[in-house]
């Protein structure tokens, strides 16, 4: 069956410009999908990739890509593109399949309550006590994120340490150094975090390839893995603790969908400030995931 293929380039600027270890990310840029075939069947998908290179890798497909495909071929083609087209190929299809969305009966999900993620500097305080007064009448666990590995290790190790005598107990704390910490720096944060009730986890404190190291580490606190994943997708099947997906940018959602529905433990959804189509999925999988075995 052929199907017809338009798109739509988009670009915006985040509220706020986000720092991490490797990068600065201060705008989302790339394309809208929407895909229909001979029966009126109808799916949407984002196209939105994280890094220069693969935008431009995938500005050149789509430019070069025909109107009218073969479900077939477009099936094969997708499987050796860049994720992030991937993923966008992989929605619509996934829609026009009616494996998600308004042609099911659960239709499209809303998420559950997410992690807030906070700033790593001194204004984290006054953020925590507006966040700590605005939770006080919910229930339901109190969950922040920050990031770690950005300011100088003595100083951002005693501000950590503020933040968690700041925060009230029924507080929990993911700590996200994307995989810009040495062996020895990752293991001063291992020591102090051993004993730390208010931990969830520490997210890929090594660099992703440093697979020993990481295993390693996980003997002691949770460490929950993201780039490192992108980097080697066996370990999906073979990382037993937390995994952190990024539908966006892993690729086709379906699998990720099918892993939920089958009931596999240790997933967390993530956002990759993507736009309306995107959130979509993000939110519909977040909420089947706080169905399964470890929500």
């Amino acid at each position: 069956m052929n199907l017809h293929i338009s798109h739509k380039p988009f670009s915006f600027k985040l509220k706020r410009p986000l720092k991490t270890s490797q990068r600065l990310l201060i705008k989302k840029q790339g394309w809208l999908l929407h895909i229909h075939d001979k029966k009126g069947n109808i799916g949407w998908g984002e196209v939105a990739p994280i890094n220069s290179f693969e935008l431009d890798l995938c500005a050149t497909i789509i430019d070069k890509l025909k109107q009218n495909v073969a479900r077939e071929e477009l099936e094969s083609m997708i499987k050796v593109w860049p994720n992030s087209l991937n993923f966008g190929f992989g929605s619509a299809l996934g829609e026009i399949d009616s494996l998600i969305g308004k042609s099911i009966k659960i239709n499209w999900l809303k998420a559950p309550r997410s992690c807030m993620l906070i700033p790593t500097n001194q204004s984290s305080f006054n953020i925590i006590n507006r966040l700590t007064q605005r939770w006080k009448d919910k229930s339901g666990k109190f969950i922040l994120k920050l990031k770690i590995g950005i300011l100088d290790h003595k100083q951002e190790k005693e501000l950590i340490k503020k933040i968690f005598e700041h925060l009230p107990k029924n507080t929990h704390i993911r700590l996200d150094a994307n995989g810009g910490l040495s062996y020895k720096l990752a293991n001063e944060w291992v020591e102090y975090l051993i004993n730390e009730p208010k931990l969830e986890w520490l997210e890929q404190p090594l660099a992703p390839n440093d697979l020993k190291g990481l295993n390693q580490l996980s003997k002691y606190i949770p460490i929950a893995l993201d780039e490192s994943l992108m980097f080697f997708p066996d370990l999906f099947k073979s990382w037993g603790s937390w995994q952190i997906r990024h539908p966006l940018f892993e690729g086709d959602p379906r699998k990720l969908l099918q892993e939920l529905h089958d009931g596999f433990p240790f997933r967390v959804i993530s956002t990759g400030f993507e736009t309306g189509i995107g959130l979509r999925w993000i939110e519909h999988l977040a909420a089947i995931q706080t169905q399964g075995p470890t929500p």
